[in-house]
């Protein structure tokens, strides 16, 4: 059965679609089959696999109003091992299709329920909010994965989204746990930085990754190309620290790396659906 993990903060700009993308195609590349659904109406999940958003009839939207196969939805991303159920503009007005319908904060588990074999990893890209479509990815889920920035308001915000788990945790999924929290977009150039790692290793002892994302303007850059970092610049320090922490979550096990180098075309060709 499938390891289905959310990435959820209900910050905008934490890296958590940046996170959702990489981590996908790191483990694609590690011979691990898998799906990322990309449960945000701002589609950036679709565009950072270079899909074009305007050519998809159907989208994760039909998955959750419409009750449509996911089969019949999955894109194959041409980086190996990863397929995607996309996102369009339409999944804008699900929240409000979503309250009128009974079993409203379980219509994604149902949905993916049938397919929970044919994975190894299905990973949900969340909005940046505690919506409906959040909770349907807390109820679907087996954990969470939370990016956080290196910034002030951090702890702030990692409250507000535990206590919303917690709520989740009681009241719809009692499975879900916190898979662990990733910090990123540090500079370690300021002391506010060490500071936040610091208060947020305090505050969630024992689940916070040992890998830190830094700053990097390749990581920045590769979404506008349509490529995960692993085929915009795989030596990138953004690179070698998504691999870093991809080997964390699974354990430390090795990337197998040659992958990379059987789809070294695609840096010149772009990631084709």
């Amino acid at each position: 059965m499938s390891k289905v993990i959310a990435i959820c903060n209900q910050k905008g700009g934490v890296g958590k679609t940046t996170t959702a993308i990489n981590l996908a195609t790191y483990l694609g590349l590690s011979d691990k089959k898998v799906l990322l659904i990309d449960i945000d109406p701002q589609g950036n999940a679709t565009s950072g696999l270079g899909i074009n958003k305007h050519n998809i009839k159907q989208s994760v939207y039909d998955l959750l109003i419409d009750e449509i196969d996911p089969a019949g939805i999955t894109i194959k991303t041409g980086i190996n091992n990863l397929s995607l159920i996309p996102s369009t503009l339409s999944l804008t007005g699900a929240e409000v299709e979503l309250v009128g319908i009974m079993g409203r904060e379980y219509r994604l588990k149902k949905a993916i329920s049938p397919i929970l074999s044919e994975y190894d990893f299905i990973l949900i890209d969340c909005p940046p909010s505690l919506g409906l479509l959040t909770v349907n990815a807390l109820a679907a889920a087996g954990s969470v994965l939370i990016p956080i920035q290196c910034e002030y308001y951090a702890l702030e915000g990692l409250s507000q989204l535990v206590n919303t788990i917690n709520l989740v945790k009681e009241n719809i999924n009692s499975t879900l746990e916190i898979e662990g929290v990733l910090l990123t977009m540090a500079d370690f150039r300021t002391n506010l930085t060490n500071e936040v790692i610091n208060e947020v290793r305090n505050f969630l002892k024992g689940k916070v990754y040992q890998t830190v994302i830094p700053r990097n303007i390749k990581l920045t850059e590769a979404p506008g190309f349509g490529k995960p970092i692993a085929f915009y610049d795989k030596n990138s320090i953004g690179a070698l620290k998504y691999q870093e922490f991809m080997n964390e979550l699974l354990g430390g096990k090795e990337l197998n790396i040659n992958v990379i180098n059987e789809l070294e075309k695609i840096n010149e060709e772009g990631v084709k659906t």
